[in-house]
């Protein structure tokens, strides 16, 4: 069974740090592109960034200088750092292939960057 389950999630104050994980099932995992999506109510969900399965990675404009993915591959498990934080930033958060799957979308972890 796919499965796609993101963390890291949580309340950070503008300026702040969060790194996020998404553990993957390995059968998507080792050969596919993933990447990270993230979407507010009523809101069209929006790419944020992506990594190759060689680690060549690429960044929304919104998110770039800032933001950081990488992936570890002996863990199946993608990560998205994000530094400088800003409170356009809060949104559920999730991993999925690039491009995405409708099966895999997981429930997502929520960022929200407020003082």
């Amino acid at each position: 069974q796919v499965q796609l389950v993101e963390s890291g999630g949580g309340l950070v104050q503008p300026g702040g740090s969060l790194r996020l994980s998404c553990a993957a099932s390995k059968s998507i995992f080792s050969v596919n592109t993933m990447g990270w999506y993230r979407q507010n109510p009523g809101k069209s969900r929006e790419y944020v960034a992506f990594i190759t399965t060689s680690g060549v990675t690429n960044y929304a404009d919104s998110v770039k200088g800032r933001f950081t993915i990488s992936r570890d591959n002996g863990k199946n498990t993608v990560y998205l750092q994000m530094n400088s934080l800003k409170p356009e930033d809060t949104a559920v958060y999730y991993c999925n292939t690039v491009p995405a799957v409708r099966p895999y979308w997981g429930q997502g972890t929520q960022v929200t960057v407020s003082s």
